[in-house]
C-alpha cells in the first residue's frame, strides 16, 4: 500500500518516527557506555604497566601509555628485544608468536616482583580471562609483596 496522503495516517508515521528515534537514542547510549568502559579498561591497564615499568626501573615507563610501543616495552622488561614487536605485522602465525612471547614476558616481569608467574595465564582463560589479568597487573603495580 503506498502512501499518497501522509495526512491520512499521521499516527502511524509519527509514532514509527518516534521508535525509530528511541532505539536509536539506545543505541547510541549503549555505544557510548561501551566506549566509556574501553577507555576505563585502556587507562588502568597503562597506569599499572607504567607503575610496574617505575618499580623495575625502566627509564620509559610513559611508553605504557602508546599503542604498540607498550607492548615492546613489555617485551624489553621480559628480557626480550624491543625489536621482536615486529611480528605484529606478519598475519596469523606472526600475532601467535608474539602472544607467546608476551606471556613469556609478563611471567618473568611478575617473577621479578616477586609474584607466581602463572598470574600472566590469566589472560588465557575465556570470558573471565581479562578481568582476571587486571587484577593481577593491579596486584603486581600496586601491592608490594614483602620479602620473608
Amino acid at each position: 500500500m503506498a502512501f499518497t496522503n501522509l495526512s491520512s495516517y499521521p499516527q502511524e508515521f509519527f509514532m514509527g518516527g518516534f521508535v525509530g528515534g528511541f532505539v536509536g537514542a539506545l543505541i547510541a547510549i549503549g555505544i557510548l557506555f561501551a566506549v566509556t568502559v574501553l577507555i576505563g579498561f585502556y587507562v588502568y591497564f597503562a597506569l599499572a604497566w607504567q607503575t610496574i615499568a617505575k618499580k623495575m626501573k625502566y627509564r620509559r615507563s610513559w611508553l605504557a601509555w602508546i599503542p604498540v610501543a607498550n607492548i615492546a616495552m613489555m617485551l624489553s622488561l621480559g628480557g626480550f628485544h624491543w625489536a621482536w614487536i615486529f611480528l605484529i605485522l606478519i598475519p596469523i602465525l606472526g600475532w601467535i608468536a608474539l602472544f607467546v612471547l608476551l606471556i613469556i614476558s609478563t611471567w618473568r616481569i611478575f617473577e621479578k616482583r616477586k609474584y607466581p608467574g602463572w598470574f600472566s595465564l590469566s589472560m588465557l582463560i575465556p570470558k573471565v580471562g581479562t578481568i582476571l589479568y587486571l587484577v593481577a597487573i593491579g596486584f603486581v603495580a600496586w601491592k608490594d609483596k614483602s620479602r620473608k
